[in-house]
């Protein structure tokens, strides 16, 4: 398989970060060396069909090199959804930009070869990997055309089969599992809602409704969503457009469960905060102010660390999730923030960063333990999906 270096990695070390939490600054202290062992990352180039493999190790951080993905010469497939198997041996891609439907990849993990591929709905976007590696769950985001109901497809990564396609909701995104593989989560960027699904029965099984001052659970599936159910939102669906004032809609884009499967957090991209749901008595907990047009979210395994990019706000925001309080924001070098990946040790986080018209896109390694941003590294223009190999390596 042709291996393409995009271009040098761009290594700003940060020695000094600002924080915008009640106007503090964090400590202006030298970068701690690099990490003695390796991290691999893996994290897609929308724009010309690439996943780049980022190396951060004793030797800093850089692209290794670009693998391609996609099958359309005269226009983009658009490598979306990215995502390592448990086990480590693979890694899934989801390309978009089908004709009409997009495709769910198969890479061999150790050199990058190609496995297999299934084609599912209509842009496929966000992924996960149950825990035992046997189904991947995507989401149909649906983004062309009219607002219809859209469904969340589950593959069998055996022989790459599509074994159902389970409707949901309009434009679902931000799919994630439970620990336990029990339960699979979407957020409806359309809808106001988020679904759970049993992974059992391969059926919602209860759906919750997000608004401002209208939180509630309720039991099954959601019931179709008229027009009017869309007003005042992001039709574009990429989370960039302010809220009149006064707009109580989430308008949703990414579910997150806690690392014990207690709660669930959703990102309200519109209001700028985060709903924590109990999932036992499916009701609201808090909502937790967050960063101006909270997008993605990614917890530590440890379940102390809240990570969430702020598309809006051009920024990564930490988060205590015991006290919902923001442990720093830390600003990115380029716009539309996009995707978190953390490390399985829970000492860094990876952030995708899309960038804007020929700008590449980039990688901002944050160091979790002294809440300051390590590295940046450039990839192929509208990054977006990324990953960490479960383990590192020496």
């Amino acid at each position: 398989m042709l291996h393409t270096a995009w271009g040098i990695a761009s290594l700003a070390l940060t020695t000094c970060v600002v924080a915008s939490v009640a106007g503090a600054q964090a400590p202006a202290t030298a970068p701690p060396p690099w990490p003695t062992k390796s991290y691999r990352v893996l994290v897609a180039a929308e724009a010309v069909d690439q996943i780049a493999t980022i190396r951060l190790g004793p030797d800093g951080a850089k692209v290794e090199h670009t693998t391609p993905v996609g099958m359309m010469l005269a226009d983009p497939d658009g490598p979306h959804g990215l995502a390592f198997s448990p086990d480590g041996q693979f890694y899934y891609v989801s390309t978009a930009h089908g004709t009409p439907y997009g495709w769910l990849w198969k890479f061999r993990a150790a050199d990058d070869s190609y496995v297999g591929k299934v084609m599912l709905g209509n842009f496929p976007a966000t992924l996960q990997l149950s825990p035992d590696s046997k189904f991947a769950y995507v989401v149909n985001f649906n983004l062309h055309g009219e607002m219809v109901p859209s469904d969340v497809s589950v593959v069998s990564t055996d022989d790459m089969t599509e074994i159902a396609r389970i409707p949901t909701c309009a434009m679902p995104h931000g799919s994630r599992l439970s620990p336990d593989g029990r339960k699979h989560y979407s957020a409806c960027m359309m809808g106001e809602l988020l679904v759970e699904i049993d992974t059992r029965e391969l059926g919602v099984s209860r759906h919750f409704l997000l608004t401002k001052g209208k939180e509630r659970g309720m039991p099954g599936a959601p019931a179709a969503m008229s027009a009017d159910a869309h007003a005042g939102h992001d039709m574009g669906g990429h989370g960039l457009e302010a809220p009149k004032a006064g707009d109580p809609s989430c308008s949703p884009t990414w579910a997150q469960p806690s690392a014990d499967g207690a709660t669930v957090w959703v990102a309200c991209n519109k209001t700028s905060d985060l709903v924590e749901i109990d999932v036992a008595s499916w009701t609201m907990r808090r909502r937790i102010p967050a960063g101006d047009g909270v997008y993605n979210l990614a917890v530590t395994r440890d379940g102390t660390k809240l990570i969430a990019s702020n598309k809006r706000g051009q920024s990564v925001s930490v988060i205590d999730t015991k006290s919902g309080k923001e442990l720093v924001r830390l600003p990115t070098l380029r716009k539309v923030v996009h995707g978190i990946a953390v490390s399985p040790d829970d000492r860094y986080a990876f952030v995708s960063v899309e960038g804007i018209g020929s700008q590449p896109g980039t990688v901002e390694i944050i160091d979790l333990v002294r809440l300051a941003t390590l590295a940046r590294v450039d990839v192929g223009p509208m990054a977006g999906g990324i990953d960490v190999a479960p383990a590192m390596e020496k």
